[in-house]
């Protein structure tokens, strides 16, 4: 648990420092450590620091067998139309809305347990086939067909960038991100999330306008 601490520590230095460069606050940036395959007890006391906003799962099983309501989770992961249910109520925020039946079902049960579900529109950045998510140019249109959904709140956009991108190249990816949020931001009065930067490129993201990281392997190993 000391190296766990000591990597929030240098992470968040990092955050100062890259904030610094945006001319922000670190107030501003939010973590969402992403949780995969840690444990609980673990995740508690990490949560205990005050500087972990949520906790960032990607499998609907996996965070079902560790939920508990003292700790705040987010749903980072693809998200499959039948595990809403297991989500609904239980995450504060749904990073990976890519699709309308996968809205849809959200509002849907939603709904039915009288809340508002918050959520974000995942984007492909670099436009690969192996990964969910919408282009940058299918973003404001499906933006706007989310308004028909009252049971669904629009927060903002996450991007998951190219691994093997050069730093030129992903800050290209990132301002696209950045722009496309800031035209549904200026049009949509509750978008509020840039979701951008994981564990070897939080900086970089900063820098390019993310307010929320999601660092894993870089905080937990």
């Amino acid at each position: 648990m000391e190296k766990i601490l000591a990597n929030l520590e240098l992470i968040t230095r990092k955050i100062n420092e890259a904030a610094a460069k945006a001319g922000k606050s670190p107030d501003e940036i939010e973590i969402v450590a992403a949780s995969k395959a840690r444990d609980i007890d673990t995740l508690k006391k990490l949560y205990a620091t005050g500087r972990i906003s949520a906790f960032g799962e990607n499998r609907a099983q996996e965070f079902l067998s560790k939920y508990t309501p003292e700790l705040k989770w987010d749903f980072i992961g693809q998200l499959q139309t039948n595990k809403v249910k297991y989500l609904i109520g239980k995450v504060r925020l749904i990073h990976s809305v890519d699709r309308d039946s996968l809205a849809a079902e959200i509002d849907r049960l939603a709904n039915k347990n009288n809340i508002v579900q918050d959520v974000l529109i995942e984007i492909n950045s670099g436009a690969e086939e192996a990964k969910g998510g919408l282009l940058i140019s299918e973003v404001e249109p499906f933006a706007k067909s989310l308004e028909r959904y009252p049971n669904l709140r629009l927060r903002g956009v996450m991007a998951v960038a190219p691994r093997e991108a050069e730093t030129q190249t992903l800050k290209k990816l990132f301002m696209g991100v950045r722009e496309v949020y800031e035209r549904l931001k200026s049009d949509l009065p509750c978008v509020d999330i840039l979701s951008m930067g994981m564990s070897g490129d939080f900086e970089l993201a900063i820098e390019c306008g993310s307010n929320l990281i999601r660092p894993g392997r870089v905080l937990f190993d």
